[in-house]
């Protein structure tokens, strides 16, 4: 009987020791994790911050895109609307080149019929057309007009004409006469004729001269004493627009009244 209590071993089920062990395992985690938020909440960190914190970055961050998404539309309609604005000022500026060329087709039908019903002018010429020509050398222009008689042509005319241009230089007023601007260094041009004469005549500018109008002083026979002026705008393409018509007058009043008009 003593030999069967002596044999006699006492063993813990293997159960009883998997479910002791589990729960030593979680308490030693939840042990660790304690200590760990214990260390973040003595280093200032607060779980509740943080998700506050990432709570408030969320809606910041939806915020910004939707700022961001209304600012993209408005500038898709800003640059919507600054390509409507680019093609009405073009179509503005054709409008407005073709407003010009009706202008100047207008302003020399009246020169047309002025010429041809003028009173009271003791010279009976007029420029019917100014063309100024551009040359490829710099500063050198063609000026091709036409002389026609204002009245009935019952007879030929002759007399002299000569030719002014004005402009500024380095900023200031300035005119050259004919004799300054012509190779030649004439000082007029002769004409002679019953309907009309043409000139072609080659003018050379100054360096930084820049050109406002052409102004061309008529003189019938060799009277020099009265003179008809009239001045044209410098359009180096196409025909130049008559800006002024100065009739009976010498030529140092004719200049008087151009200086005022300007």
């Amino acid at each position: 009987m003593a030999d069967l209590f002596g044999k006699l071993v006492v063993r813990a089920a293997p159960r009883r020791r998997t479910w002791l062990l589990t729960g030593l395992a979680v308490g030693l985690l939840f042990a660790v994790y304690g200590i760990f938020e214990i260390g973040r909440y003595e280093a200032g960190f607060r779980v509740i911050d943080s998700v506050r914190g990432a709570l408030a970055a969320s809606t910041r961050i939806r915020a910004l895109e939707a700022e961001n998404a209304r600012l993209r539309t408005q500038l898709e309609a800003a640059d919507v609307a600054r390509r409507v604005d680019q093609e009405g000022y073009k179509q503005v500026q054709r409008s407005l080149g073709d407003m010009q060329s009706q202008i100047a087709r207008l302003n020399q039908d009246l020169s047309f019929y002025r010429g041809l019903v003028q009173p009271d002018s003791l010279v009976h010429v007029k420029v019917q057309q100014m063309q100024i020509v551009p040359e490829p050398a710099e500063g050198q222009f063609r000026l091709k007009f036409v002389l026609m008689q204002t009245g009935k042509p019952d007879k030929e005319v002759s007399g002299s004409s000569s030719i002014v241009i004005d402009g500024l230089q380095g900023g200031r007023p300035q005119s050259l006469k004919f004799a300054e601007i012509s190779p030649n260094r004439r000082e007029s041009l002769a004409y002679s004729f019953r309907y009309f004469e043409d000139f072609d005549e080659l003018v050379r500018l100054p360096k930084g001269f820049a050109p406002t109008r052409i102004g061309v002083d008529l003189h019938t026979g060799k009277d020099q004493s009265r003179g008809f002026r009239q001045a044209f705008a410098w359009k180096a393409q196409g025909m130049s627009v008559e800006m002024e018509t100065n009739g009976g007058t010498t030529p140092q009043e004719s200049a008087d009244v151009q200086t005022e008009t300007e």
